[in-house]
């Protein structure tokens, strides 16, 4: 790779973290797929200021051609373009080669989401006599109700929680915060399990962390998904579980509330709507359902 290359890369990278404000990992993330594209345009002896789309095109069939799914095929390839849009950005080209470059059609994908009766299914099951069931119940209940991201809950501290107002105020993607209402409930399910982290020898900078394991230390994520699959096989939910599941189920019970997809967006913390929009899975059978049994047309 030469110096100029070099210097664009990192120069991307910076403007990544700084202007839109990644994480280290995000943009750790966007450089390895870079990489990608720079190894493919150095063995082709190419530099990114001479790249044109027929380029880019061999450079996304060679994705295709190596294995690489269609999934990672568009996450690269959108790296790509966020690339080359800030080559134009800071001067290097005046042109942008991905204007017209195509990524490859991805079927709908649509996550697993849990009922509300099933929630309840998997807050029932846990044995409260153990000393993390109701600090379990409690998680469980925050990211049905909440909606958080399961990095948002397990960095969840105290000076977020406003109990009178009923809100969290959430830090979540890119260092944007949002404000979230938290229900009753959940308030209550985080009050029922004080009584046993008031018991815990909290270690020193952990003390206004929310959840904590029994070291006295904030919980991970790994933590966190390992006691929603053990739960769930124990309520006899057999769906594919993660944390995630409890982030969608929330979106979707609110949907199927009539809410507006601008709401449901601004609860979840999602920049773009294009986003939000996965999480509205109701069925072409459940809409026909729904015309037939409401239009007046089809009353009789």
């Amino acid at each position: 790779m030469d110096d100029q290359t070099k210097k664009m890369r990192r120069d991307y990278l910076r403007y990544l973290k700084l202007q839109r404000s990644m994480s280290a990992n995000t943009v750790e993330a966007y450089g390895r797929d870079l990489d990608k594209l720079l190894v493919f345009l150095q063995q082709s002896g190419k530099a990114p200021i001479e790249v044109e789309l027929a380029d880019l095109q061999d450079f996304a069939a060679g994705l295709h051609d190596i294995g690489i799914g269609p999934r990672s095929q568009c996450r690269i390839l959108s790296g790509v373009r966020s690339f080359f849009r800030f080559l134009v950005i800071d001067g290097y080209r005046d042109t942008d080669p991905t204007e017209l470059l195509e990524s490859p059609v991805l079927g709908e994908h649509l996550p697993e989401f849990l009922t509300p009766q099933e929630v309840d299914r998997l807050e029932d099951s846990i044995d409260l006599s153990k000393p993390e069931g109701h600090r379990n119940r409690a998680i469980i209940e925050v990211l049905f109700s909440c909606g958080l991201r399961v990095s948002e809950l397990v960095n969840l501290k105290f000076s977020q929680v406003f109990i009178d107002e009923r809100f969290l105020r959430i830090m979540g993607k890119g260092s944007k915060e949002r404000l979230v209402p938290i229900s009753e409930r959940a308030l209550q399910e985080i009050s029922n399990y004080m009584s046993w982290r008031d018991s815990l020898k909290i270690k020193p900078g952990e003390e206004d962390y929310v959840f904590l394991n029994r070291r006295g230390a904030h919980l991970t994520r790994t933590m966190i998904l390992i006691m929603l699959k053990e739960q769930a096989d124990v309520a006899g939910i057999h769906k594919t579980i993660s944390p995630h599941t409890l982030r969608h189920s929330f979106a979707t019970a609110l949907l199927e509330g009539g809410a507006d997809l601008r709401v449901i967006q601004a609860l979840l913390g999602h920049e773009s709507i294009g986003t939000t929009e996965i999480y509205t899975h109701l069925s072409m059978q459940t809409l026909r359902e729904e015309v037939l049994l409401h239009h007046p047309r089809n009353i009789k």
